[in-house]
């Protein structure tokens, strides 16, 4: 935890350094800082579609800049930043109706599947897209963003016990669904 300490005291001084103005290029570090992951969940929530991602993370960067004065630093900046991503996503999908796009399943079904590793992960997708949209949104935050319950259910605006809920839930349904995968008893898994 003492690299996420001092990652947190990174992005509250860049922050602090914006919020003054006396460092322009405050800002477009916590933007580079941060970029990558919120653009992997963007894509992980609009399941694939990178320039919807990509347009939706700079709606996130342009509205985070505005609202810079309101981060209270009561969560990690990167954790502020999540929530005002899944707000645009939200809001977006409202306007756009990305929730009925089934595109995904489509693709994965066209990927050849030349590796175990593939297959897998081949697997865990199509087990994904089983669980429902909140079990989906919660474990993605979770367990693909690296977020803590209190995180998640920070950036959701979601009470804790639902997102531990949904958690518990949406991994047993997934080891239920990806048994296959687990080397039964005695037996030593294959490389």
């Amino acid at each position: 935890m003492a690299d996420g300490d001092a990652e947190a005291r990174i992005d509250r001084a860049l922050v602090a350094r914006a919020r003054v103005g006396d460092d322009p290029r405050a800002f477009e570090q916590l933007l580079r800082r941060h970029q990558g992951m919120v653009r992997a969940q963007l894509r992980r929530l609009l399941r694939g579609d990178i320039a919807a991602a990509d347009d939706l993370a700079q709606e996130t960067f342009l509205l985070a800049w505005r609202k810079l004065d309101q981060f209270r630093g009561e969560a990690r900046f990167s954790t502020w930043l999540y929530r005002i991503a899944y707000a645009c996503f939200l809001q977006a999908r409202r306007k756009r109706s990305w929730a009925d796009d089934d595109d995904g399943d489509e693709a994965a079904e066209h990927v050849p599947a030349a590796m175990p590793a593939v297959d897998l992960q081949m697997d865990v997708e199509r087990a994904m897209q089983r669980l429902s949209a909140a079990e989906q949104t919660v474990l993605l935050h979770c367990v693909q963003l690296g977020l803590s319950h209190d995180e998640t259910s920070y950036v959701l605006a979601m009470p804790l016990g639902t997102v531990k809920s949904h958690a518990t839930r949406g991994k047993a349904k997934l080891n239920a669904m990806l048994a296959a995968w687990h080397p039964r008893a005695g037996e030593e898994k294959t490389p």
